[in-house]
């Protein structure tokens, strides 16, 4: 796995490349910490995220453990696999909110008719 980074202005892009694991997990933390304070959003690019396990759930809906600057934090370009994981870890735990990390999701209410 290795990852690619750009920053506009605000906005940083992670796009990843290739699986997120526990093996990864450390290495995109810290690039995710490591990002300069000025950055008040993060956009994780999961187009050649080839595989997500469990860890991935950690990297996108844990908050950070430092004392950095609040970010939003947001993904794109989820493959299926992916987007099933996020999908499962809502039903075991509905609290978890994938408005916030998928802004273009509609809210749950649009389908509770």
């Amino acid at each position: 796995m290795h990852f690619t980074l750009r920053i506009d202005r605000a906005v940083a892009h992670i796009t990843v490349h290739g699986e997120i694991d526990y093996t990864t997990l450390p290495t995109l933390r810290a690039a995710a910490a490591g990002l300069p304070p000025h950055v008040t959003e993060l956009v994780w690019d999961l187009h050649d995220a080839r595989f997500m396990d469990v860890a991935g759930l950690h990297l996108l809906f844990e908050q950070p453990s430092h004392e950095g600057p609040a970010r939003k934090a947001t993904v794109t370009n989820l493959a299926p696999q992916a987007l099933r994981l996020l999908v499962l870890a809502t039903e075991v735990h509905p609290d978890l909110e994938l408005t916030h990390l998928l802004p273009d999701t509609p809210p749950a209410t649009l389908f509770d008719e």
